[in-house]
């Protein structure tokens, strides 16, 4: 299928021409997205935790030390809630109220499973690494056995998901358009500097491929 089935939880109501279940779609936007944040509710309280994820054709793999309280609460079976969001321009009205952002952004429910089997939790913690800087784990030491056991990895199906995009310029009233304030947008650009190797950097190993090419899209 070419989109994901709307729920009532997913489908977008506020806007929703902005809204869209493309799967191309939401799978560039959590791609792009270097990280994300995670919703869940504990013993009564929410929380909303950034981190690192990475996705796998429908499945989206969150890392973290065993203790990690997101990780033990996720673990034990809470539903969660994965959003991402990308900032692409500031949308510059003439009056106060009809300023706003173009973005794109991805909502996924659903609930967490730990991945046990040693060759599974391996492949996923490549992904992780590799959704930071494509090919990186390639060029590097993988996780050993004490990394591995020190290391909790969920996975969550993408099943129940929805994208929102805005795009466009700003919209104001009819009976602003005569204002004298400057109105349009202001694209943003998120590029890389030059790479700073680490103070103890032994020897003189060139900066890799992965590190040389990167490109957020």
């Amino acid at each position: 299928m070419s989109e994901y089935e709307p729920t009532k939880r997913t489908k977008v109501f506020r806007k929703p021409g902005r809204g869209s279940y493309d799967r191309e779609l939401v799978h560039a936007i959590l791609d792009e997205a270097l990280t994300c944040h995670v919703g869940f509710v504990q013993d009564g309280q929410p929380y909303v935790i950034p981190t690192i994820h990475a996705r796998e054709g429908e499945t989206l793999y969150l890392h973290g030390a065993k203790g990690n309280r997101m990780l033990k609460a996720l673990v034990d079976g809470t539903p969660c809630c994965v959003t991402v969001t990308l900032v692409d321009e500031l949308v510059l009205a003439r009056a106060a109220l009809h300023h706003s952002l173009n973005y794109r952004s991805v909502m996924v429910l659903g609930t967490a499973r730990e991945v046990t089997d040693p060759e599974d939790k391996n492949r996923a913690l490549r992904c992780v690494v590799d959704h930071i800087a494509p090919g990186r784990s390639d060029e590097i030491r993988g996780a050993d056995e004490t990394d591995s056991k020190s290391t909790r990895v969920l996975s969550i199906p993408i099943e129940e998901a929805s994208a929102k995009v805005r795009t466009g310029p700003p919209i104001d009233e009819e009976a602003d358009l005569d204002l004298p304030s400057w109105a349009g947008q202001l694209p943003l650009t998120s590029g890389a500097g030059d790479p700073i190797p680490a103070p103890d950097l032994r020897g003189d190993p060139p900066v890799p491929d992965s590190i040389k090419g990167w490109s957020r899209t």
